[in-house]
């Protein structure tokens, strides 16, 4: 059996507090979900802003590889003509194939925001709809705050909906606007509703009670054939429901057709791309598509996910395009080592007990290795045998002051141990972490030429202990590059500056093992 999915992330979900999308913004994430699978999208309110105006111009040039683009509107105003109604003209104008037109189910809307008569209401819905069949259009009815209205008045709300399909709506979807509702009376409405219409029931869910998926997966259940909702779940308030976890859950749990199996493989994909298209950063522990959604960190844990995978996941991570991922922490177990080390292609050699015992100590100091890949694997490649240090660390000073009303200035001036060579150099720099990174590669690009093409992607600091002020201890993460191969290191001191010291160290060193692990590897004979 298959449900059809409707995402309106490109109308309801920029309703979302601090999201905005421009009209290139929305033609890419309506290719992309074009190309995910997605069959319905809502791209905008064509009546209500120049911007949807323009999308729904370009997107009649779009080839849709099986996308159908869809206009949100509203009724008729009340005691209008609906001929010449603009939302009605509006929705027209934008030549889509499918219209879906949003009308009150809830006595209280009715006659305290739109202040008209109830009998007036249904004859808006009604004339709305059976307009826009009579001019070639499909027609989705959705019907706002209807569980609200079902409870208010179930006659009334059955009246409206009812209305709808009559008129010619192939799908009427009930609407929990406030998102307040639960489950059980969600399912209880959709069975009924569901088995009094003669068309589609859909459902359409907010998550002001953090159950909008709970309630589109329940509606389902009762009857409900389509669903609405956002990728990542934006949306107003609290958002809408979120169709990633509802896409996976529909077809990995419940049985249903929704998309194809290589479509589903791409869905932490989807949901990455339209938050960076957003500007938003991802949720790291969203279900299913978070970095850490498979993400082990207790010792008990990781040593029977070595055995049996399944044991601590409850699907396959690569249905969904994710991966499990080992952490590293005080927490974890010798197995977390082992698994994390083999995950990183390097062999801990018997060494888990040592490195574990580093990471607790480190860690009891206020490092964190869960996101400083880059950081624990120096730990381990550090307790193997033939390990040398690429350079050593010597000394290091690094003086703020300002000069003759100049801006600030920072100077490093660093000492260092090179293949038996005391280097000694000096940096200006826009700040003191920037010069002693310049200080260091002064220093080491002539033995490492290199270290010449790594360069800092990212730079975080955390506060471990506030209640120390300023004294605090200070964790500062820093994010390598070279390419597209990244890394992540920690520092972590009272010293902000010594952290970040600690972090730039490590930072340049980790290349520089990884390269001498490779110029020693043993090629495989080859026979003939």
């Amino acid at each position: 059996m298959t449900i059809e999915l409707y995402d309106t992330t490109l109308r309801d979900g920029t309703q979302r507090e601090g999201l905005s999308l421009s009209v290139e913004d929305k033609l890419k994430i309506a290719r992309e979900l074009d190309a995910f699978g997605v069959p319905y999208i809502e791209g905008g309110w064509p009546g209500s802003n120049p911007k949807d105006v323009e999308f729904f111009r370009r997107a009649k040039t779009e080839r849709w590889q099986q996308a159908t683009i869809c206009a949100f509107g509203s009724t008729r105003r009340a005691n209008a003509d609906v001929a010449s109604d603009p939302n009605i003209l509006a929705l027209l104008e934008a030549e889509t194939d499918v219209c879906t037109i949003v009308g009150k189910s809830w006595t209280l809307h009715v006659t305290h925001v739109l202040e008209t008569t109830l009998e007036e209401n249904i004859r808006m819905i009604a004339d709305s709809v059976a307009y826009l069949r009579q001019q070639g259009r499909r027609v989705f009815y959705d019907a706002e705050h209807f569980f609200d209205g079902y409870r208010a008045a179930p006659a009334y709300a059955l009246a409206t909906v009812m209305a709808a399909a009559e008129a010619g709506a192939e799908c009427v979807i009930l609407c929990d606007t406030n998102g307040g509702s639960l489950p059980s009376w969600i399912s209880e409405v959709v069975a009924t509703v569901a088995e009094t219409l003669p068309c589609r029931t859909g459902i359409h869910t907010h998550n002001d009670g953090e159950l909008a998926v709970a309630n589109s997966l329940a509606a389902i259940q009762a009857g409900a054939k389509h669903v609405q909702g956002t990728i990542n779940g934006y949306g107003e308030r609290c958002g809408n429901a979120n169709l990633i976890p509802i896409i996976a859950n529909l077809q990995l749990k419940l049985g249903y057709r929704v998309v194809s199996d290589a479509q589903l493989a791409r869905l932490m994909e989807l949901s990455r791309f339209v938050a960076a298209v957003a500007n938003l950063n991802p949720d790291e522990h969203a279900a299913y598509v978070g970095h850490s959604a498979f993400a082990h960190k207790g010792g008990i844990h990781v040593a029977a996910v070595a055995k049996v995978e399944e044991s601590y996941q409850h699907v396959d991570p690569r249905l969904v395009g994710n991966q499990r991922r080992v952490v590293v922490s005080e927490l974890s177990g010798r197995g977390n080592v082992k698994m994390r080390a083999e995950e990183l292609g390097i062999h801990v050699n018997g060494n888990e007990r040592e490195v574990l015992q580093k990471i607790k100590e480190m860690e009891n100091q206020g490092f964190q290795y869960e996101a400083a890949e880059g950081s624990f694997e120096l730990l381990v490649r550090r307790t193997a045998p033939s390990y040398r240090p690429p350079f050593e660390m010597l000394d290091a000073m690094v003086v703020v002051e300002q000069r003759n009303g100049r801006p600030m200035l920072s100077e490093a001036m660093v000492k260092l141990r090179v293949n038996d060579e005391i280097v000694h150099t000096a940096a200006e720099g826009t700040g003191p972490v920037n010069a002693l990174d310049k200080a260091m590669r002064k220093a080491l690009v002539p033995f490492y030429p290199e270290l010449a093409a790594v360069h800092l992607a990212d730079y975080k600091v955390r506060i471990v202990d506030e209640q120390s002020a300023t004294g605090a201890t200070t964790r500062v993460l820093i994010e390598a590059a070279r390419g597209d191969e990244r890394w992540s290191t920690v520092g972590c001191s009272a010293n902000i500056i010594e952290a970040s010291w600690q972090a730039l160290v490590d930072s340049f060193e980790l290349p520089l093992l990884r390269q001498q692990t490779e110029q020693h590897a043993v090629p495989l004979a080859v026979t003939s």
